[in-house]
Parts: structure tokens; sequence; C-alpha cells
């Protein structure tokens, strides 16, 4: 996330019953298919619906959302935000397009078809990614806490405190280093549990919605290759971040900022993992 902070960034990459303390489960990933994606997009939202990626983008300047048909890549529509903004998650509820801002705790409300802007709605505090489980938007800011919101009134609800083994998942070793302790990142509903990447690491956690704790771990180690990266100039290859679930075909994919590809993986358990 953030233009200035992920200049350092390394690289960012989580469906069960409550798990007791020193036994979560942890996941690497087989891949099952590799797509274009557009090395100029600072990936900060991403979802699947009907056949078709939708991406919000970061950067002030550089900031939109799009369209993009998954099997070649190609942006079929976008819609360029202002470049006071830094453009953050996004989300479909019904017929709109909701997208969030990074700090100016301003929202934007479009229609889903045409990305026509409908309205602007308002948030305390910095604005992180979107998930929906179909009746409610989870909304996060980066913290170890998940906001719920009403889909219709886009008003505060609640709050899903993320916990593992009892502690704040920000004391988690599988969490970022940022001395802010501000890193659940994108996140993306599936089979009941919210995915969120963890900023700076190539870590995804997985959450149990209902309780908050952590009921798996995602290792992305190794998804882009250093020949696939670009380390120097004004806009390098950054951080993964970015998970779009196909619930119908049951596909799973993740991909990152400013990354040339977007991958379909299959969760495989680690080793010796309970």
């Amino acid at each position: 996330m953030r233009a200035l902070l992920a200049a350092f960034a390394l690289a960012a990459c989580a469906c069960g019953p409550s798990i007791e303390a020193g036994t979560t489960p942890e996941y690497t990933y087989r891949v099952v298919h590799t797509y274009p994606h557009d090395r100029g997009a600072f990936t900060e939202g991403l979802f699947y619906l009907d056949g078709f990626l939708y991406e919000g983008t970061g950067e002030p300047g550089f900031s939109d959302i799009r369209k993009v048909k998954l099997e070649t890549g190609e942006v079929l529509q976008r819609h360029n935000i202002p470049d006071e903004y830094f453009g953050e998650g996004i989300i479909a509820w019904k017929d709109r397009l909701l997208e969030l801002t990074w700090t100016t705790e301003v929202g934007f409300v479009y229609d889903l078809n045409t990305f026509t802007p409908q309205k602007q709605f308002h948030y305390p505090g910095q604005g992180w990614s979107f998930t929906s489980d179909g009746k409610r938007i989870f909304m996060d800011d980066g913290t170890p806490q998940i906001r719920i919101w009403d889909p219709e009134t886009l008003q505060e609800t609640g709050r899903i405190n993320v916990t593992e083994n009892g502690k704040s998942i920000d004391q988690s070793p599988n969490w970022c280093s940022d001395s802010n302790s501000r890193c659940l990142n994108e996140m993306e509903w599936v089979k009941g549990e919210i995915y969120a990447n963890i900023w700076m690491t190539e870590k995804i956690v997985r959450i149990d919605p209902a309780t908050g704790k952590v009921v798996g771990w995602i290792d992305c180690t190794g998804l882009l290759t250093p020949q696939d990266r670009i380390e120097d100039g004004p806009r390098p290859t950054d951080v993964l971040n970015g998970i779009a679930y196909d619930a119908k075909g049951d596909r799973l994919f993740v991909t990152g900022k400013r990354w040339p590809k977007l991958f379909e993986i299959k969760l495989v358990k680690k080793t010796g993992a309970e």
C-alpha cells in the first residue's frame, strides 16, 4: 500500500474451525494457471465477478478502477480517480461499485456497469480494503481490527479483533515489520473465511469472521521469480497484494503491485502442519 512506504517493502501474500494454541495450519501453493497482469497496476483492490476481474489501483496520479479480461489482462473499462486521492480497496454491492481511499477519509460509489460516479461517503481513519459475505461489508484500515459495515448505509456496526493463539495478530511472527503495525491489507471472502494479505510479507492470513481467530496461514514465497521483477527505476515491482475468488469455479487468484502476472493457485498443506 502507500506510495512512499511501499517503495521500501519486500513482497506480500490464507476456512475452518477454531484452532488450539500452537497448531495454526500452514499452507503453501500450487500454481494452476498464470495470466498476464498490467505491470503498471499498483493493485489495491481486486475481485472476480461474472467472468471478469475488477481491480482498484493506488498512488496519487495513477489511481483508477478497472474491469479486466482475466485471460489476457486486457483492460476493458477504466475510470481514473482524481489526482489528490490514493485509491484503495473496491467491492461490488448490487449494482454499485464502492471504493476506499487511503488517508483522505473519502470513499466513492460508482455505477457497477458504467463506472459513472454516483456519490461520495466518509469514514474516520485510513481505508485499505473491502470484502463482503453477501450480507455485510468488511473494511480494514491496516490495523489488527476489521470493521463491519451496513452495506446500505455504509455505517459501522461492529468490529472484529483478529487474534492468533489468544494474542492480537500484530504480535504474530507472520506480522509485518512496519513500525506502525498497520498491516492487514487486501481482503477476500473465501468459503466462509476472510483471507487477507499481510503487508510487507509473502503471507496471506485466514480469519474466522465469527471469532476473529486466525485459522491458517498461506506462504506465497516465490510466486514471482527474480526474472519477473524490476528492482530499479521510478516504479519498481512491489509487494504481493490482491486476492480474488471465483466461487462458482472454486478458483483462487493472487497478484501484486506492479506485477506482470496474476496466478490461479491451489492450497497445499505444508509437510508436518496440523
